[in-house]
């Protein structure tokens, strides 16, 4: 299997842009509200898939898409939303150094909803690690 093929290389790349968009996110907002520099950031994000999905010839007819998928995916989109909204007003106001470390408790919650709403199973060691990742994330908001 090579390395783009793996899950882990895509979970660090997505990672690596994670990163970028807070520290790209925490100047764009220095001049603007910042539900406005949601919506712009959205926009530019909706251009660039169009443009990927168009050149790539991964367009599908919105009828052969199942339902379930459509209910999921609108959910996703309004969670995405939300959570969107919320980072961007606290980069405003706070440290992008210690916004994004807080943001990532959302870890936390993957995991106990990972494990309550999907069947996933986490070993003791890898409870350890999402327990580390909290305290970790707690102190570089808190101290």
């Amino acid at each position: 299997m090579s390395l783009s093929a793996s899950w882990q290389f895509w979970a660090l790349v997505a990672a690596v842009f994670a990163a970028l968009t807070a520290i790209f996110a925490k100047i764009g907002i220095s001049d603007i509200d910042s539900d406005l520099a949601t919506f712009i950031r959205t926009c530019v994000i909706m251009v660039v898939l169009a443009a990927i999905l168009t050149a790539m010839g991964k367009w599908r007819q919105p009828q052969t898409i199942p339902l379930k998928t459509w209910i999921f995916l609108g959910l996703s989109g309004l969670a995405t939303g939300a959570s969107w909204l919320a980072y961007f007003r606290a980069l405003k106001i706070g440290d992008a150094a210690r916004v994004a470390p807080l943001d990532k408790l959302s870890i936390i919650l993957v995991a106990i909803f990972g494990v309550l709403f999907l069947g996933e199973h986490l070993s003791a060691m890898n409870w350890v690690g999402v327990a580390l990742i909290g305290t970790g994330a707690i102190f570089l908001a808190v101290f």
